[in-house]
């Protein structure tokens, strides 16, 4: 390679606050995602149509985005076997979380994906060697605790079952987030956003003969949601994790519990008791308190 010329594979320099940025939108856009779950459940839609619909409606749309950005050939990929190991951790993350979101009140659903965070941070440290200095490691256990007041356990409120499903879900969304930060390093987010998407809906097309059924256009409109919505989300959280570290974005997972609970008591009428209201500052603050060390790092000089 001559002086001069830049490495292709040479991993880009972390951008903190615009990956950041990234997962505050992306969140937002998996709330709304969670929410079409919750309403499809609620029309007994089962899970297999549920998780097809969903990446079968968004295949499409993240493939006009990347026409529309770096162009149809951007999708070619040089690591199709890490695409199909995504997609497949995709895809049992995905189960548990929309069984979660069926089973659950949206606002105990999000609190309990909160753990996030601790196993991210444990994986990036321990997978990825990224370092983790204490004021991070406290910031998210202090988040922690915020989550513990707001999911009160041993509450009957909250079936066993359907906790041990969203402790599986918070678990593999770590896993993803790491298998993303390895992607990130060369592929771009709308790319590993469509692999995804149309790697699970071909895994997932043989089953569909056996499960689907006849829909109205409110449900197909629901799936057009669904997939809108998750196409959004799956170019913004792979567009965090590259641009910053898993133990840092993920953090901003916290401001989902301000949509769970916004949407579950306008569409739902379900209106968290005084335990969300004492562990809201909590879980917000430490994700606030991560973008401002994040800040104060970036200005310190070298």
């Amino acid at each position: 390679m001559r002086v001069g010329t830049p490495d292709p594979d040479a991993a880009a320099p972390d951008q903190p606050l615009a990956g950041l940025i990234a997962r505050l939108f992306a969140v937002m856009m998996l709330a709304m995602m969670t929410t079409f779950i919750r309403v499809l459940a609620l029309r007994h839609v089962g899970l297999i149509e549920s998780m097809f619909y969903r990446n079968l409606f968004a295949a499409p749309l993240i493939l006009a985005y990347i026409s529309l950005t770096k162009g149809v050939g951007s999708i070619r990929t040089q690591r199709f076997k890490s695409h199909f190991t995504r997609a497949l951790a995709g895809l049992t993350g995905m189960v548990f979380t929309f069984e979660a979101y069926r089973e659950l009140r949206l606002a105990d659903a999000t609190s309990i994906s909160f753990t996030t965070p601790i196993f991210a941070t444990i994986l990036a440290a321990t997978v990825l060697r990224e370092s983790v200095g204490w004021r991070r490691w406290s910031a998210v256990l202090i988040g922690f605790a915020g989550v513990l007041i707001v999911a009160h356990p041993g509450s009957s409120t909250i079936p066993l079952q359907g906790a041990l499903i969203a402790l599986g879900s918070a678990f593999m969304v770590a896993v993803i987030a790491i298998l993303l930060r390895q992607l990130g390093r060369t592929e771009p987010p709308a790319t590993t956003a469509f692999w995804f998407c149309t790697l699970s809906a071909i895994l997932l097309a043989p089953a569909m003969p056996w499960v689907a059924v006849r829909h109205d256009m409110t449900e197909w409109l629901l799936f057009a949601g669904l997939g809108l919505s998750g196409a959004a989300a799956q170019i913004l959280l792979s567009a965090s994790v590259k641009l910053a570290p898993v133990s840092i974005v993920v953090n901003m997972d916290y401001s989902a519990l301000i949509w769970s609970v916004l949407f579950g008591w306008l569409l739902f009428g379900e209106l968290p008791g005084m335990s969300t209201w004492a562990g809201v500052p909590l879980i917000i603050g430490s994700g606030l308190y991560i973008a401002w060390r994040e800040h104060v790092r970036l200005r310190l000089p070298a």
